[in-house]
């Protein structure tokens, strides 16, 4: 693998509880990611989805294993890793615009370099016109056109996106979607994506992990075409396939009978 890809070996993370006891929030996660791969990544709630990609982001550090991108070990938060929340973490008294150019103007980019970047951005992620208005001002899914804009303003090597449409309704969530994979295809930036929804995370996916939990592991991984296929067909003709509803019906199957074997383990606690 060259030297701008992703490699987790081993990683484990467990939380001690101030009350006393432990958490086992994954353990011995492994798996590489060449440069411009886009993962999914799914599972039932507490299988250690968000703790991963903390770890990646470099806001944790892991209790065993290391992950490393490109010829450095992930010890602390970098501007070649780029983070985008399920809510958008904007700046409330900046404007669009400026909080797109927070990254670079931080980073010391010249006024000129800085303002022609964000000019691209807004045009790039469909947001012309809008860079004076406040973020208050915009519906959810402008707000997260504007986390997408703000993080390629630091033009990271590697985006993590942490439910980045979970708050969304359903038609802004689709054209996100489309949005997501045009990002991918046009910028060739390596994507890891967590989300709940299966749908999702089969059409965003070139690969994607399917994680079962106590501890957080990976259960199962697909290789996919529905990404790929994206460029040339629409999100719903593809969502409509055999080949597509097979899938989505085999790994929701998956994912209730760990939420099943989850239920069980309260019960009889």
């Amino acid at each position: 693998m060259n030297e701008a890809g992703l490699s987790v070996e081993q990683v484990s993370m467990i939380y001690e509880l101030p009350q006393g006891g432990r958490v086992e929030a994954l353990r011995d996660v492994s798996f590489q990611l060449d440069p411009g791969g886009i993962l999914t990544v799914l599972g039932p709630s507490g299988c250690g989805k968000t703790t991963l990609l903390n770890i990646l982001a470099g806001f944790l550090a892991p209790t065993g294993g290391q992950a490393t991108f490109g010829a450095h070990e992930i010890s602390a938060p970098a501007p070649e890793r780029g983070m985008v929340f399920q809510q958008g973490a904007l700046f409330e008294w900046l404007n669009v615009a400026e909080n797109i150019g927070f990254g670079p103007k931080m980073r010391g980019v010249p006024a000129g370099e800085t303002t022609a970047r964000v000019e691209h951005l807004l045009d790039t992620v469909g947001l012309q016109g809008f860079g004076d208005k406040a973020v208050y001002e915009l519906s959810g899914g402008m707000q997260q056109r504007v986390a997408l804009a703000r993080c390629l303003a630091n033009d990271p090597q590697l985006i993590l996106m942490d439910e980045p449409l979970g708050a969304l309704d359903a038609l802004t969530r689709e054209k996100m979607q489309s949005l997501i994979l045009k990002l991918w295809r046009d910028t060739g930036k390596t994507i890891i994506l967590i989300t709940h929804s299966v749908e999702e995370a089969l059409f965003l996916g070139q690969r994607l992990f399917v994680m079962a939990p106590r501890p957080g592991r990976i259960e199962r991984e697909y290789r996919l075409p529905f990404a790929a296929r994206g460029f040339d067909e629409s999100l719903r003709d593809i969502k409509a396939t055999p080949e597509f509803a097979g899938k989505r019906d085999e790994i929701l199957a998956m994912i209730w009978e760990m939420e099943e074997e989850i239920m069980g383990r309260t019960e009889s606690a």
